[in-house]
């Protein structure tokens, strides 16, 4: 046994677990992939900066749970936290935005890190998908994505989640509002930490998941009762949409999100089967980040939803993956002549598509077959020498367990039938 192992907090992904991790990271991008977003990649790490401007200072993930090194150099980076700051950064040094087709819409796939404590459906690596509309100010942008990851949860078989949904206004009336809670939260019994927060960043303090702060909350001023005219009719055409898309929603007029960026749109998919873990997923409009990190104003949204997530909630519901099978057909040689021939015949099934194996090694019969049981191949080709002498193969059924001979040249013909 090694006498290393994971980090605390972090995970591997290996058979047969890893093919649903997958399939859920394909399900959530399909929708994306057919509703005009590219694929963006982006570095596991980048500068501290773009993170304590984007994300925010008073965040507890700038804070607290950053992975942050400095370089032989002298360069100050971290392991990113979140996906995007990252994607909007690539997204201007590319100048996609002056392509001159707004918004740009790209989606992601990756790890992600933050030093937390360990527990079931937190961990110091996780993997998301995540979308993002930018350069755009449209409400329909915000029900486009909203609707996609509902798409996406639906596909997979998922049926107990809620979207929450709420508004955070924008900085024209945001700011009324921010004074407004200071007044009621200075008054309130909290810690020093907390009472730092509200001078930076009050709406924070709504997101507390600690019971004795909830309990003080009661009685907060409402977001909704201060937002502008231009917020309000926003809110309510992206209300609208998705009533009549379909999708049902929650208003949740507490819904912050940790992060600063966010402005008016803002929504979570959350799933009860989870614990106190419960968001699989979420995300919101961010207008002013890209000025926060030194571009242009490019109003834009998007979502990140996370993958080891939904894949516990996939099992808290019960919901079983169709996936693809790994193994279709497993040759099964016995003897030299026969090793170099299958081989050449399972070359040939997998450039026809088939998915298919091969028993390694110079194993007898027996435990050749074993290998094949435990492959989940449906076919198993095994030929000898008096097999071949006489021009085939056979070819067996392992749910039926018929064998028949099959002439050596149809046997990649016969299986692609067969396999349909």
């Amino acid at each position: 046994m090694s006498t290393f192992q994971a980090p605390k907090g972090t995970y591997d992904l290996t058979p047969p677990d890893s093919a649903k991790f997958l399939a859920v990271r394909e399900a959530i991008s399909a929708p994306l992939r057919d509703s005009g977003y590219g694929y963006i990649e982006t570095p596991g790490f980048e500068n501290v900066e773009l993170f304590a401007r984007g994300v925010g200072e008073s965040t507890d993930i700038v804070t607290k749970e950053m992975y942050t090194l400095t370089t032989k150099g002298g360069d100050q980076l971290a392991l990113r936290p979140e996906g995007t700051a990252s994607v909007l950064r690539a997204a201007l040094e590319a100048n996609l935005h002056k392509a001159g087709n707004l918004p740009v819409k790209l989606w992601y796939s990756g790890s992600y890190y933050r030093y937390e404590r360990p527990q079931k459906g937190r961990y110091r690596h996780f993997s998301q998908v995540g979308a993002e509309a930018i350069g755009t100010e449209d409400p329909v942008l915000d029900a486009e994505l909203i609707i996609l990851a509902d798409q996406a949860y639906r596909s997979l078989g998922l049926r107990q989640f809620r979207i929450l949904l709420n508004s955070l206004g924008d900085k024209e009336c945001r700011p009324v509002y921010r004074e407004a809670l200071q007044t009621f939260l200075r008054d309130l019994d909290l810690d020093e930490e907390t009472r730092r927060r509200i001078e930076i960043n009050p709406l924070r303090v709504l997101d507390d998941k600690r019971a004795d702060v909830q309990k003080q909350l009661t009685d907060a001023p409402k977001l909704r009762d201060h937002l502008c005219d231009a917020c309000k009719a926003y809110h309510e055409e992206v209300r609208a949409l998705l009533t009549a898309a379909g999708v049902v929603y929650e208003d949740d007029e507490k819904l912050v999100r940790g992060l600063d960026y966010y402005t008016r749109t803002t929504f979570e998919f959350v799933h009860d089967g989870l614990g106190s873990q419960s968001a699989v997923g979420g995300g919101g409009r961010y207008d002013g980040l890209s000025e926060m990190i030194g571009g242009p104003a490019l109003p834009s949204v998007g979502w990140a939803l996370g993958v080891d997530r939904t894949v516990l909630a996939l099992e808290a519901e019960g919901v079983e993956l169709d996936l693809p099978v790994t193994t279709s057909v497993y040759a099964v040689p016995l003897g030299e002549e026969a090793r170099r021939v299958l081989f050449g015949v399972v070359t040939e099934l997998r450039r026809a598509g088939v998915a298919a194996d091969f028993a390694f090694g110079g194993r007898g019969l027996k435990g050749a077959m074993k290998s094949a049981n435990r492959s989940g191949a449906r076919y198993t080709l095994v030929a000898g020498e008096r097999d071949l002498a006489e021009g085939v193969v056979q070819l067996k059924d392992m749910e039926s367990g018929e064998q028949s001979a099959v002439p050596l040249a149809e046997a990649v013909a016969e299986l692609t039938k067969r396999l349909g």
